[in-house]
This record gives C-alpha cells, structure tokens and sequence, in this order.
C-alpha cells in the first residue's frame, strides 16, 4: 500500500498504456522526467536569519510542445510530488487537446511564515534560478500556494532578466499584466461543466446531495456554481477544518464567512465536520478538491458518494480506486475533471503571444466547448472499451502522446 503520488501517477499510466496498446519504449519514455531541475535558494530573512530553500521544476515531457503550468510553494513539497504533477499535467493537456507538456515546480516553503517581502523576494528568486524558462520553453503557472501577485512577480522577474516583454512566459497572471479573464474560475467552472454533464449520463438528480473538501479557488467556486444550480451542499472543509448542515449550507453566507475570517470554521449556521468525516459522509456527489492521496485504503470502505469528482490532483490511490470501482463507484478523473486550468492558460499564452484580448464571455464559452469536447471522447471510449473514465481519458491523451514522439523519432 502506498500513497506516494508518483506511483499512482504511473500506475495510471502502466494501466491505460496496455488497454491503448501503446509501444512499450514509449510507455519507458513516459515513465521517466525529461528534466528534473533541483536546486537551493538561499535566503536572508526580514530579521536577517540565513535560511536555504530546496526548488524544484520538471519538464515531464514536450512532444505536445512546451512544458507548461503549476507553481507549487508548500512545506511538504518533495520531488515525487512534483514529478507526479509533472505526469498528471502531461496528461492533461493531451487529453484537453492542447499543444504542450507538462511542467510542474516549486518551492519547498510554507508562504504563510513569509512577511509579503520575503515572499515576494523568494518568488523573484525561484524565477532568477530556474534554468530553460520561457513561453516556447517552460511556462510556469499557479498553484497550491501562489496566486495571481506570485505570477506578477514571476514576469516582472523574469522581463527584467531578458530585457523585454514576454506576457507569455508566464500564467495565471492578472489581467492588468496582460493576464487573461476566466483565470481564477476556470479549474472550478471547468470542473462544473464536467459535473453537469456527468449527471446527466449518470443519471443523478440536479438538486443531489454534495460534499467537498477543499474550499480555496477551485472548491469556492465549482461550490457556488452547484449552488446557485439547487445541488444541497451537506459540508464543505479547508485545512482548519470543516462545517456541516443536513438541511444544505447557503454557500454564499459561507463565501462571506470564509473571506473575513480566512476558514470555513465557525460558520454560525452549521455543525462542525473533520475532512475525515466529511469523506465519508453519505451524499450523491463527494468532490475532493484538496490534496492528492485523501481517499486510500485506510478509508476507501467507508466512502459513501455515488459520484466523485476530482478537482484536487490524485486524490484517489491506485488500491483505493480498485475497491470503489468494484463497489460500482463513479470516478471523473483528475486529468479531465480539473484541466480548466490548463485550457484557459493557454488561452492566456494565446492572448499573450497575439496582443489579442478576449472578455470573460469568450473565454467561458471556449472552456466550455474544449473541456466538454474532452469529456464526450472520454466517455466514448470508456463505453466502446469497456473501461474506467480514468483508463479512458488515460488512453486519449496516451494516443496522441505516442504519435507524436513516434513522429519525432524518438523511438
């Protein structure tokens, strides 16, 4: 039993990689980094204690094009994580049909013991270091711990080492640097065009029950969305912890909360709920929209949800996911459900590399048809192969990768 990441990353991909028939020195090819980059920041404090920070970036693979996406700054980042995200973006993007790899990074920190210049600073550091940086390169994006002001600093760092413009070598930035609309909403309002697409198929009712762990960006808004749709939302958590109403919580009231005192706790018009339990609380639709690794199998008997979808990044381990597909469990896969994100920042690239600048309503509108578009070719080949969504959207992004690295030669 294992909940390392990378593993269930490549368990995924060993999985589809025989129901595809794919070249087995492509599956080798797949399995491995095309760079690992892991270096040391060093850095003096606001008080001017000396610490050494450990960053990493992977560039997984690039025969889509260029490897692109994630910033991670979290104190239990490690190398396995990051090689995994590098896998799950590759993926990603193929099975999005968008023309890059993936490339995932960060920095070993927790941004919360950072004063705003220390963070800052750290972030122009990480830019200043990161080798093979670019928008025909490697363009990184947002992600657990970074933000739209993280992605500012990351291309003013970086347009003052090359000594010009390039609002396309980095994403998730604010639209006054040249960032795109639909930036913050597009992984929850991906993930919730998926989500009503899913039920309809499923057969789930549109006023169904809803838990969901995780309520930063993409847990808000997928959340309010389903709201606003009549879904009953039992119980939403973040890292302090979680709340819980039988009748349904008013997730706007919740949003209000959440904004003035930075947690979902203590919200007046529920009971209190720990992630744990809210994982296994009897509802229609369960959205782990958190951490990689939360449903294993120290909990997998007791996950009660029809439907789950996955917002967060490898939520489900390998042997967990086994034990809900033989309880007759659905799983929207990570790789389809969440690559809202990933559509809407190359559409930022796009912008960036044009000067052409779409409103909100263009940008939703295309997510819409891109990520549906992913979700119909998945689900057809989950019913013409007789698979798991998980191995199917797997086996389209799996298709497309080895015809490319077949036709670059490199096997």
């Amino acid at each position: 039993m294992s909940n390392n990441p990378f593993e269930t990353a490549l368990n995924s991909l060993f999985i589809a990689s025989k129901y595809a028939d794919i070249d087995p020195n492509v599956v080798e090819i797949l399995s491995k980094p095309k760079r690992i980059f892991e270096f040391t920041i060093p850095f003096k404090m606001d008080n001017g204690d000396f610490r050494l920070f450990t960053a990493y970036r992977v560039h997984y693979n690039d025969a889509l094009g260029p490897v692109k996406d994630g910033t991670r700054f979290a104190p239990d980042l490690d190398l396995d994580t990051v090689k995994a995200l590098g896998l799950w973006m590759t993926i990603k993007h193929a099975v999005a049909g968008i023309p890059a790899g993936g490339g995932k990074g960060g920095i070993r920190v927790n941004p919360a013991e950072l004063s705003e210049w220390e963070l800052e600073r750290l972030t122009r550091a990480y830019i200043r270091k990161l080798p093979l940086k670019g928008a025909w390169i490697d363009i990184p994006g947002a992600d657990i711990g970074t933000s739209g002001k993280t992605q500012a600093w990351m291309l003013d760092e970086f347009e003052e080492i090359m000594g010009y413009h390039s609002p396309a070598a980095i994403n998730d930035k604010p639209v006054e640097v040249n960032g795109t609309q639909g930036s913050a909403e597009a992984t929850g309002t991906g993930a919730f065009y998926v989500t009503m697409q899913a039920i309809k198929d499923f057969g789930i009712s549109s006023n169904a029950s809803v838990a969901i762990q995780g309520f930063g960006t993409v847990g808000r808004m997928i959340a309010s969305l389903l709201y606003k749709e009549g879904f009953k939302i039992l119980a939403v958590s973040d890292i302090y912890g979680g709340v819980y109403s039988e009748a349904g919580l008013n997730i706007e009231k919740l949003v209000e909360h959440a904004e003035k005192t930075g947690s979902v706790i203590n919200f007046q018009d529920a009971e209190p709920i720990t992630n744990s339990e809210l994982l296994e609380l009897t509802c229609d639709i369960l959205i782990p929209a958190a951490v990689q690794s939360v449903i294993n199998m120290e909990n997998v008997n007791n996950i009660n949800a029809r439907l789950i979808i996955e917002c967060a990044n490898g939520p489900v381990t390998h042997e967990a996911e086994k034990i809900l597909e033989q309880k007759g469990k659905i799983i929207i896969p990570d790789v389809l459900t969440n690559c809202g994100s990933a559509i809407v920042c190359s559409f930022e690239r796009i912008q960036g590399l044009t000067d052409d600048y779409w409103d909100l309503e263009t940008v939703l509108q295309r997510l819409r048809e891109r990520i549906l578009k992913a979700y119909q070719e998945t689900y057809q080949t989950a019913i013409t192969k007789d698979i798991s969504l998980r191995n199917a959207a797997w086996v389209n992004a799996l298709v497309k990768l080895a015809r490319a690295i077949k036709k670059r030669g490199w096997v």
